[in-house]
């Protein structure tokens, strides 16, 4: 990561943003001007089908400050941020989303509050304007549940809305894995946090790309980067599955041989066998989750591929 003078980097991730890339970049830029201090605006292009790289483009042309990551196909919100933090040069980086949902005015707030000596400041959100009952609940419900069976001590109701110093970026670029979670990843290097209250505003263009499966993929992939509960889980029920099926072969055998009290038919017997290979197969599927992040690491593809940047002196992956 170059240092060329540059204060503060905007990481700004996009699918699909082309109704608020004008008016983001306008927002970020006067929020900006008024703190006096150099910058950049990275926007990272991961996989647009509209005309969202053609406005960055633009808008690249017209100011110097705008930078431009365009990434070979969508990689995923995570690996778009992760791309921009690969590429950021200033002493202070910020990551915003470009929906308009996280205010850019509250940069200067947060880079305020970042400037009395904490490596990093989120934004706390108070209120969630726009979403749907079913969504505020699962969200809330992912972070009470993450924040009970992880160690890390995560910040309830944040998001990735935060401005984070030279010495955390660096250390996020070299943590390997593959399966980016990059709140939890920031909570667990601990050093100086704070935070900055706001309103969440409601989307202003457009339709979210976040959609409830792609939202219990982010889920699994945070529970599975920080827990090892589940597995945990399944050695539990593994034993008492054990335990249980020993008392019924001990009941079976009192029964057919003892009591001379049994009743011979397929119903109690084939509840038993979907039962237990329910639990086996849930059992196998957690394991699995586990394993595949495991061979996501070893295979050690590039975590993203960049097919245009106006940014000097970067690899084209990483």
């Amino acid at each position: 990561m170059i240092n060329n003078g540059i204060d503060i980097s905007i990481i700004v991730p996009m699918h699909n943003e082309e109704g608020n890339v004008n008016l983001f970049y306008q927002r970020t830029s006067n929020t900006l001007k008024q703190l006096k201090i150099s910058y950049e605006i990275i926007f990272i292009n991961d996989g647009s089908k509209d005309n969202t790289q053609a406005l960055i483009y633009q808008l690249s042309k017209q100011d110097e400050a705008v930078k431009y990551i365009d990434l070979s196909k969508n990689f995923g919100h995570q690996i778009a941020v992760s791309a921009g933090l690969a590429h950021a040069s200033g002493n202070a980086v910020v990551i915003i989303d470009a929906d308009l949902q996280d205010p850019p005015e509250l940069i200067n707030s947060l880079y305020h509050k970042f400037s009395e000596g904490y490596d990093v400041v989120y934004a706390k959100r108070k209120k969630r304007q726009g979403e749907s009952a079913m969504k505020l609940w699962t969200a809330s419900l992912f972070y009470r549940l993450l924040k009970k069976i992880t160690n890390v001590d995560m910040p309830l109701d944040t998001g990735d809305f935060r401005i984070i110093s030279k010495r955390i970026v660096k250390i996020l670029n070299n943590m390997p894995e593959r399966n980016k979670f990059l709140r939890g990843q920031i909570s667990w290097v601990g050093y100086n946090q704070s935070y900055v209250e706001y309103d969440r505003e409601a989307r202003q263009n457009g339709d979210t790309s976040y959609t409830y499966s792609k939202m219990i993929r982010f889920a699994l992939d945070g529970i599975t980067s920080f827990s090892d509960i589940p597995l945990r889980l399944v050695t539990y029920l593994g034993l008492f599955i054990s335990v249980v099926t020993g008392l019924l072969t001990l009941y079976a055998l009192y029964s057919r041989f003892i009591s001379k009290i049994y009743t011979a038919g397929w119903t109690s017997l084939m509840i038993v066998i979907l039962f237990f290979g329910g639990v086996q197969m849930i059992a196998i599927g957690i394991i699995g989750e586990y394993l595949s992040r495991m061979n996501d690491d070893i295979r050690q593809r590039p975590l993203f591929l960049i097919k245009k940047t106006n940014l000097e002196d970067k690899s084209t992956d990483v």
